[in-house]
């Protein structure tokens, strides 16, 4: 099969096509056929040599159609999503003709979503419906704060915390794509300059009752100082970096009554997070109906993934970037 490689540790230039095996699946997995797939921030840092973990072989989602289910349970040809189980940290993954992914990790979709739209939605979707849903426990009613809003992740956890019936406020650092953040459902939009939680409470007198932060540990204490009282913050991206956070102290740092999580999309499909607990299903049926405006920003070739990744690192996708696969079409998934 075609495989996209990474060479060596490096820029996007390491990324190369190589003729490889095609992957074998065990009677715990699935053999997909990929038809496209998503790109994420975690691979650009896997390329560079920065993840504790990584294959040669990256990508950590895909769609397509079932090659082969050893276990019967899923027919050939059958239309499918898969994302994380160790794709690209701890087995190839998904930049190839073929992927060979746990079928824990495996969903059986319908829909007439093209495979190019299908693709902008498993991971990022399943993520953001995951750190709302689980972490956050977000409710109807509520205030929610998502720093680092134009990234894919921040745009599907607005589209998701406004359809739930959430109030809004999302942060960018440009002024010319907060209209595109209030196409989406936020209700205002905050200029990030890592120091916004005095505008935020102005905006939310006492402060949110949630914040998904995006950003990460650069602008952690300020997520918590925009929190209010027995108020969530759920840190689920390092936009801003994958430094630490200095001398962090929760006697001074951390409001009292305040509660901090972290979610890694790296445990879906686990025990602790099945993929069944998140409704693949519905999200696709929202996405065809225009209830979450999920489109990809823009799609490559299989041929452009160096490029997939320079706009990636360049900060202005401004929304999933999509790879078209050697299989694929942009014609209906359904």
């Amino acid at each position: 099969m075609r495989a996209i490689q990474i060479t060596e540790f490096g820029g996007p230039e390491v990324l190369s096509i190589k003729e490889l095996p095609d992957p074998v699946p065990a009677e715990d997995e699935v053999l997909i056929k990929v038809n496209a797939f998503g790109i994420n921030h975690a691979e650009t840092h896997m390329r560079k040599g920065e993840w504790p973990e990584s294959t040669p072989v990256s990508g950590i989602e895909a769609v397509g159609t079932v090659a082969n289910d050893p276990s019967g349970r899923l027919a050939e040809g059958t239309r499918v999503v898969a994302l994380m189980g160790g794709m690209g940290r701890t087995r190839n993954g998904s930049y190839a003709e073929y992927v060979a992914a746990p079928a824990s990790n495996v969903a059986e979709i319908d829909t007439s979503l093209g495979w190019t739209d299908l693709a902008a939605v498993p991971e990022t979707y399943a993520t953001a419906w995951s750190a709302l849903h689980e972490n956050l426990e977000l409710q109807p009613g509520h205030s929610i704060l998502v720093r680092g809003a134009t990234s894919a992740l921040g745009q599907a956890a607005v589209n998701i915390a406004h359809d739930l019936g959430a109030t809004v406020v999302a942060t960018t650092r440009r002024d010319d794509r907060a209209e595109l953040l209030r196409s989406l459902g936020a209700d205002e939009v905050v200029i990030e300059d890592g120091v916004i939680a005095d505008a935020v409470r102005e905006l939310a007198p006492g402060g949110v009752d949630r914040v998904l932060d995006l950003v990460g540990n650069s602008v952690l204490r300020d997520s918590l100082a925009a929190t209010a009282v027995n108020g969530r913050v759920c840190q689920a991206g390092f936009l801003g970096g994958l430094g630490p956070v200095e001398e962090f102290m929760p006697v001074m740092d951390m409001p009292s009554g305040v509660q901090l999580s972290f979610f890694g999309s790296f445990e879906l499909g686990t025990d602790g997070h099945p993929l069944s607990a998140v409704p693949l299903q519905s999200i696709v049926e929202k996405v065809e109906v225009g209830d979450y405006k999920a489109a990809p920003s823009r799609v490559f070739s299989f041929e452009e993934i160096s490029e997939a990744h320079r706009l990636m690192e360049s900060g202005e996708a401004q929304g999933k970037l999509v790879v078209q696969g050697v299989n694929g079409s942009s014609g209906q998934g359904g």
